[in-house]
């Protein structure tokens, strides 16, 4: 089979025939993941992803969104009335990272200077419980929550061994946290008791709270990885 050249589009390249070398042409500049990573539950405005993704400028997001469109990974549309407001979100093909996304951020929590307390967007949030789920802790556990942060909603459920977590409607929750991403984190991943939570304020719980202490325990960071002394 012949293999075709293809002329590809201006900007910095590793010119690297490589798979993941040109994966990183597509998503390693500065801030492309993370521009992913906050479209992969939805669509997204401008304002909202400028919102959760700290310390990005205009500037930088619109280059990004415009190289990411270019290459395929997302796209731009239009929201029907009464939103009528532009949004973008991942094609078919960009949403085929996640499972990427997932076994780099388990690899990268094993990094000793990892920091789980730095802030968190409500969307890493989720999907981090796609990538710390353990489903041996979990077994045959059914249970199905839901979280608010500020104006969006997000209903995660286990069910048969598997995690399920996406922005949208939590009518069947068993119970729902309003808070902030780094509370969520904190109960989580730092086994912050509620009642502590709770009692410092910016945490509200509605249903059956045992259903969330509950879920906390089919979580945890996994083992921090040595550092080789130098010779």
């Amino acid at each position: 089979m012949k293999l075709e050249k293809v002329t590809a589009k201006p900007g910095r390249r590793y010119h690297d025939a490589c798979g993941a070398a040109h994966g990183l042409d597509l998503i390693g500049e500065r801030w492309a993941l993370l521009v992913v990573r906050e479209l992969m539950l939805g669509p997204r405005r401008f304002g909202d992803l400028k919102k959760d993704l700290h310390g990005i400028s205009a500037n930088v997001l619109t280059q990004r969104l415009e190289g990411l469109e270019a290459s395929g990974v997302l796209r731009r549309r239009k929201l029907p009335p009464p939103a009528s407001v532009q949004v973008y979100e991942l094609t078919d093909w960009g949403l085929e990272i996640e499972p990427v996304f997932i076994v780099l951020g388990r690899w990268a929590a094993r990094s000793p200077q990892h920091d789980p307390t730095l802030p968190i967007s409500a969307v890493s949030i989720m999907l981090s419980f796609k990538t710390m789920f353990d489903p041996a802790l979990a077994g045959d556990a059914a249970l199905v929550l839901g979280f608010v942060f500020e104006d969006e909603t997000f209903r995660v459920e286990i069910r048969d061994g598997g995690l399920d977590a996406r922005r949208g409607p939590i009518d069947d929750a068993a119970v729902v946290l309003t808070t902030r991403p780094e509370r969520v984190a904190a109960a989580v991943y730092g086994k912050v008791p509620t009642a502590a939570l709770e009692a410092e304020g910016g945490l509200r719980i509605v249903g059956d709270r045992a259903v969330f202490e509950q879920f906390t325990g089919y979580f945890h960071l996994p083992e921090k990885v040595g550092l080789e002394a130098s010779p």
